[in-house]
């Protein structure tokens, strides 16, 4: 075999401790896989005295990255940290010093992609990071090389396994949201500080990544609409059941094209948020802590991709298959090809998100007397939409208390119906704000 591939592992916490175990107890296996050895070099940590899992060797911890960048048989540093500052300045740091770069952080890519993949070009250096999307469902590669002939039109994807394993309990066992989150946690599949996976940050930084490899939108986190599953009420999953739907936590890209400019830029609208789904949709089955990504393509039309979406064996599993990738040569081509958050335009806008067409569930809590549907109704056609279908239990009689209408609409544009609802909210028989959820095909 030829010269090994030198490797620095930084952080060595669940996910790093996972890729050390892997790189010297399947050494070789990854070495015939890779043509090469993957000779691990050191082991960055923030306190070297801590007490670690045994297959960690101590002589190769250091508490600093100096002797990384000064090692010339370092060919590659995998971040592992997490978070966006001191994340940020090792990757730049191991680039500016001749370094290829494997990284499972999402958060980073999302906000600081433009500076890193620049760096990265400017050193002629490789940044890998199949690791970052869906754990161990390797997205990243399927976007990038396998469907690298079709033009993407729409991606939806269940990307955050804390909230799937959440609503899947909440569903299917009627859980309350407090019970299935701490079950979640319990379980090792949601931390204890869960707002980054529940209020659908951790979807919408993945979700950016995805945009900018399928359409070549530099999307920030912020310029995602996300609405988490953290208010979802267990009312509105019985009511989507009853109508034959499941509620899933979706992070979705929609393209559109201008009938009136056809050869112009075309839209594409990003978002994050519950949406129900037809019990019979591929999405609405996967169940539990999984991730499971629907890609639709001009040529090859609908493929799924799922799996384990989190966790040390799945991320593990994608960050070996990068530097194998890397000790190959195929990940330094695949980069070079792709120019990944550069300012090449690729044809693609983003839409304001009041532009998007859905249809919608909406529930109110309103009086029980004559007339308020009508009402309802009423402003709902002022704005141009119109009604599919409408549930209503019957009420005890004469008891005043609220009781919940619930309300399918055909297609409508996005600001269209918030303008109504805002409209409807104000009427005084409505008892408490509307809550409304986007609904799939």
């Amino acid at each position: 075999m030829s010269d090994a591939l030198g490797i620095a592992v930084v952080g060595c916490g669940t996910v790093g401790g996972g890729v050390v175990e892997a790189l010297l107890r399947h050494r070789d296996r990854l070495a015939q896989r890779a043509g090469r050895p993957l000779q691990l070099r050191h082991i960055v940590v923030r306190d070297r005295h801590k007490p670690r899992e045994p297959f960690v060797p101590r002589e190769l911890l250091t508490d600093s990255l100096a002797p990384v960048l000064q090692d010339a048989a370092v060919q590659v540093v995998v971040e592992l940290i997490g978070g966006t500052t001191a994340a940020r300045e090792v990757v730049l740091s191991s680039l500016a010093a001749g370094k290829h770069v494997v990284t499972a952080n999402k958060a980073l890519l999302a906000e600081a992609g433009p500076d890193i993949f620049e760096a990265a070009r400017r050193a002629e250096r490789t940044v890998c990071f199949e690791a970052a999307v869906a754990g161990g469902v390797p997205i990243i590669r399927a976007l990038g090389e396998s469907l690298a002939a079709n033009q993407i039109t729409a991606i939806q994807g269940i990307l955050n396994g804390t909230s799937n394993y959440i609503l899947t309990a909440m569903a299917e066992r009627g859980l309350p949201y407090a019970q299935a989150l701490e079950e979640a946690q319990a379980h090792g599949y949601a931390e204890a500080d869960p707002s980054l996976d529940v209020d659908g940050s951790d979807a919408a930084h993945k979700l950016a990544i995805l945009a900018q490899i399928a359409f070549g939108v530099i999307a920030r986190p912020q310029d995602i609409t996300r609405q988490g599953i953290d208010q979802l009420h267990p009312m509105d999953i019985r009511f989507a059941q009853e109508l034959g739907y499941t509620i899933k936590l979706l992070a979705e890209a929609w393209t559109r094209s201008d009938p009136q400019h056809p050869d112009g830029p075309r839209g594409v609208a990003l978002h994050v948020a519950p949406v129900l789904l037809r019990h019979t949709d591929l999405l609405a089955q996967v169940r539990g802590a999984y991730n499971a990504i629907a890609v639709y393509g001009d040529i090859v039309g609908e493929t799924l991709y799922q799996g384990p979406g989190a966790g040390r064996g799945p991320t593990t599993s994608s960050v070996l298959a990068d530097l194998i990738d890397l000790a190959v040569g195929r990940a330094q081509r695949t980069f070079a090809a792709a120019r990944l958050w550069s300012r090449a335009d690729r044809g693609f806008v983003l839409d304001p998100p009041e532009q998007v067409h859905s249809r919608f569930y909406l529930r109110l809590l309103v009086a029980d007397k004559p007339g308020v549907l009508a009402d309802i109704a009423r402003i709902l056609a002022q704005h141009t939409i119109s009604i599919s279908s409408v549930v209503q239990h019957e009420a005890p009689e004469g008891d005043g208390e609220p009781v919940p209408l619930v309300i399918v609409t055909h297609y409508a544009t996005t600001g269209h119906f918030l303008a109504a609802v805002e409209q409807i909210n104000r009427l005084p028989t409505v008892a408490t704000p509307a809550v409304y959820y986007s609904m799939g095909d």
